[in-house]
């Protein structure tokens, strides 16, 4: 029963996408449509067996039903490996998620030795250097053993290609270093472990939200000592060409702009946001303001205006409102009223940060946790409108503040490695931590 609700529920958002598509006269973007190159090498040797196997075509049907299969979006690929590689389906030979369940249904399973190797060399030439589309390639190789070949050189080249690999892990017969060596780094993005077959369940919603990732949000913004895949929307926007004015925070490093009512802080969405959203993402946003009425801090517009993503400041009652897409009823608003919401109204730095999930929505307030909320499911956003900061809710008068950051990260994890440090006299707990040992 449950299997069969989702399967309706799938139905129900491609319907509903096909609809509101075609009453605006734009496509949503998502995920779902994001132009990919999606390959899985699959483990087929005697150690996987008949009932794991079919354990692994039903994760494989419940991974790709998530996308729009087509050749103007996402393109499938299957290859089994044993002994040797078998081309299970090429790339660019189904045109719907239909077709294409059925054939990964048919799959039989071989029985064999384990070469790893030679299948992703394999998917090399025979998938991917075919493929006449220029946009993201991804393999995922599922394997439960060591290869019995090399995977090092295949996976470089792989690598040179420009090819992302994943490598998922079955079982305790599986080496780390190996999976390592398949794997783009860092192998906490890219390389996954489960205990067994039925346990690659657990696994399918994060897996879904790193292909998607992969496909929706190509730029890398330097954090810390790593690069977290997201959009600086102040970079996307322009705004150190647009806005000349600077502001040293003091007790920091850090610089901010002055934005002014004479500035227009505005860019077509397809150039900011080319492939939409990711289901899961954190917001990310320091700044500090005077006004005292209710303003978009940031939003989406589709051509007639309409906002389809928003975080919106309200002056009025002193509480934060998030707009986003909805499955439901087309848009969702929730308010964020809980009392430390008024800080943000005190005239000094903050640093605001949204956890968005596919189920919930929780605000942070200067790295503290505030309050959660539902949400909806969501759709794709429309591209064809504008991404704007800093408007009146409403309007396209700019307000006056000042913001040092404004982007939003496409891992959800790294809601627990971002910190307020840019906010003047923010301490973070490893500082007060450092400070006690010291002071010893």
């Amino acid at each position: 029963m449950a299997s069969i609700m989702r399967f309706l529920q799938t139905i129900f958002i491609l319907l509903l996408q096909d609809y509101t598509s075609a009453e605006d006269g734009e496509i949503r973007s998502s995920c779902r449509t994001a132009p990919t190159d999606l390959v899985f090498i699959l483990d087929g040797s005697y150690s996987v067996g008949p009932e794991n196997f079919e354990i692994v075509k039903r994760w494989l049907v419940n991974i790709t039903t998530n996308f729009d299969i087509g050749p103007k979006y996402i393109q499938v690929g299957v290859v089994q490996y044993s002994d040797y590689p078998v081309l299970e389906i090429p790339l660019g030979t189904h045109d719907s998620n239909e077709n294409l369940v059925g054939e990964m249904e048919s799959i039989q399973y071989l029985g064999g030795n384990t070469r790893t190797g030679k299948a992703i060399q394999f998917a090399i030439d025979h998938l991917f250097a075919k493929s006449p589309r220029f946009l993201t390639k991804i393999a995922v190789v599922l394997t439960d053993g060591k290869s019995q070949d090399e995977v090092k050189d295949a996976a470089e080249e792989a690598r040179k290609n420009k090819i992302t690999l994943f490598a998922i892990g079955v079982g305790s017969e599986t080496e780390e270093e190996e999976l390592r060596a398949i794997a783009n780094k860092p192998s906490s993005t890219y390389v996954f472990y489960v205990e067994d077959y039925i346990a690659i369940s657990r696994i399918r919603e994060v897996i879904k939200q790193k292909l998607c990732e992969e496909s929706v949000c190509p730029t890398r913004i330097p954090v810390a000592a790593r690069d977290e895949k997201g959009f600086d929307i102040l970079v996307g926007l322009g705004v150190k060409k647009k806005v000349k004015k600077r502001i040293q925070i003091l007790s920091s490093n850090v610089k901010a702009y002055e934005v002014t009512s004479h500035v227009d802080l505005s860019e077509f969405t397809r150039n900011v946001f080319p492939e939409g959203l990711p289901p899961s993402y954190v917001f990310v946003s320091t700044q500090r303001f005077k006004v005292k009425k209710t303003w978009d801090l940031w939003r989406i517009l589709s051509l007639d205006c309409r906002p389809q993503m928003a975080v919106t400041v309200n002056g009025e009652d002193k509480t934060l409102s998030f707009t986003t897409t909805s499955l439901v009823n087309g848009t969702q608003v929730v308010t964020f009223t809980a009392l430390p919401v008024k800080t943000l109204f005190d005239e000094g730095w903050h640093q605001i940060r949204l956890l968005v999930t596919e189920t919930d929505i929780t605000l942070y307030i200067d790295d503290q946790e505030i309050e959660m909320k539902p949400l909806h499911p969501v759709l794709g956003i429309y591209i064809s409108g504008l991404t704007q900061i800093g408007k009146y809710s409403g309007r396209e008068e700019t307000v006056q503040f000042d913001v040092q950051k404004l982007r939003i990260y496409c891992d959800p994890d790294q809601n627990n490695r971002e910190t307020a440090c840019e906010i003047p006299g923010f301490v973070s707990m490893i500082d007060l931590i450092l400070r006690f040992i010291f002071s010893k």
